[in-house]
């Protein structure tokens, strides 16, 4: 039975992301784990602290073990830390004079943090690739309607006039500096851990930073002489850049959520879901699971914020608390991305109602245009209190507000000034510099 739905098998199809999920599952962490542990022997013998015939052996014993993660299980329940029992399996494989030699001076918090480093790489790898195909659909788009008048909402009623480009760039612009942030990011995460117990190297000798220098080389990371088994700032970094990019598009998918509402009618969303009861029902399934993956994301976010605090040297309980919170939150954002494209690729703006739900019924969305308008004839103030009037006397008569400002200002051309797009300001421009930007990713 799963524990939660990311691995289930009845909700894999919803929410699980398998190219993600592959850099968390046992297999990969002890991939990961093995890695490190060769790496660290190679990088030892090449400055000369280790046998060149250790090192080899060591190398060969982690590139062949095939370990099953249950046998893991035992040990790692006694000991909550999983690399002792690893070690006690590639040992089998070594003859005496070379098990010896394996994970010398290293501890185990140095093996699991480089090894989660790996496998977040490629986590980042993933993420980035997403993003930028996501800002590619979201430039196309803004750049295609940027032109297109439709209603402004602000605090959820109607505003004024915008451009459907400029609504896209919104949803776009956060995602542009999450790209930034995750490039900044990959020095601070990507960064190996050698440390030893204490974090002061002692069991490594003299030539620790050289050693650590040495085993960056090996495992294409960045070094950091500084130890950081207590500092997770990277992390934290980390899941805050994921849970920016899951609410950036909880906030795209809440948009489409009401624009493709019936009465509202200004997007068509894929109709995937279906009721067991009402034939007539398509429920909009992947903007309501961005939403869902957005609170998941959060949760853990919070959790690993709650897990920053580790006491003294080493924390066990807090890094325990850590391996439960950051695949979650990696595993929310892939989905999210994975969905988002899907998504982007489907919807479509629907014109005509854009246009009708900018006119309304009364014609109020015009009433800024109206009120700067008659400035320009009658002082400021003025203006703003009689166009307060006329809107409440539509409102209340059934009126069109600006059939009510003609019949009291019959010299001025109202329908020029009412034009959408005389209306929109720079909401085209920004549309286009969001797509020339998106591009240039």
């Amino acid at each position: 039975m799963a524990v939660g739905p990311f691995d289930s098998s009845i909700y894999r199809m919803l929410l699980r992301d398998e190219e993600v999920a592959a850099c968390f599952d046992d297999a990969a962490q002890i991939e990961s784990w093995l890695k490190v542990e060769s790496a660290l022997a190679k990088a030892q013998a090449g400055i000369g602290l280790l046998p060149a015939d250790a090192a080899a052996a060591i190398e060969q014993a982690c590139k062949t073990c095939d370990i099953d993660p249950a046998r893991l299980a035992a040990r790692t329940g006694r000991d909550a830390i999983p690399v002792p029992a690893l070690l006690a399996l590639v040992r089998e494989k070594l003859a005496a004079e070379h098990a010896d030699w394996l994970h010398f001076g290293a501890t185990t918090q140095d093996i699991v943090d480089t090894g989660l480093v790996l496998r977040l790489r490629a986590v980042c790898d993933i993420v980035d690739a997403r993003l930028r195909l996501l800002l590619q659909l979201l430039a196309d788009l803004a750049d295609a309607h940027a032109e297109l008048p439709m209603i402004a909402r602000t605090r959820r009623m109607p505003a004024t006039p915008t451009s459907f480009g400029a609504v896209v760039a919104a949803w776009g612009a956060p995602l542009l500096a999450q790209i930034e942030s995750l490039a900044q990011l990959r020095p601070r995460l990507l960064r190996v851990s050698l440390a030893g117990a204490a974090g002061n190297a002692a069991a490594l000798g003299p030539r620790s930073a050289e050693l650590r220098q040495a085993l960056a080389r090996q495992l294409d990371l960045v070094v950091d002489d500084l130890c950081w088994h207590t500092d997770r700032s990277a992390l934290l970094e980390l899941a805050s850049c994921l849970t920016r990019i899951t609410a950036a598009l909880a906030k795209f998918a809440d948009d489409c959520l009401f624009a493709a509402a019936p009465e509202v009618g200004e997007l068509k969303l894929p109709a995937e879901g279906g009721s067991s009861t009402m034939p007539h029902k398509q429920n909009p399934v992947l903007a309501e699971t961005l939403l869902a993956l957005h609170e998941i994301a959060l949760s853990g976010d919070a959790e690993l914020r709650r897990a920053a605090v580790h006491r003294q040297q080493r924390d066990g309980a807090a890094w325990l608390l850590e391996w439960h919170a950051l695949p979650q939150t990696c595993l929310a954002a892939g989905r999210t991305l994975q969905i988002g494209l899907a998504l982007l690729t489907r919807i479509e703006p629907n014109a005509a109602r854009m246009r009708a739900n900018l006119e309304g019924v009364h014609g109020l969305a015009h009433a800024e245009a109206i009120s700067f308008r008659l400035a320009q004839q009658v002082p400021r103030a003025e203006a703003r209190e009689l166009v307060k009037r006329l809107c409440k006397q539509a409102a209340n008569t059934d009126a069109n507000l600006v059939q009510l400002v003609a019949a009291e200002f019959a010299d001025v051309d109202w329908q020029a000034v009412v034009a959408p797009e005389a209306q929109l300001g720079d909401a085209a421009e920004q549309a286009r510099r969001f797509a020339e930007l998106a591009r240039a990713t």
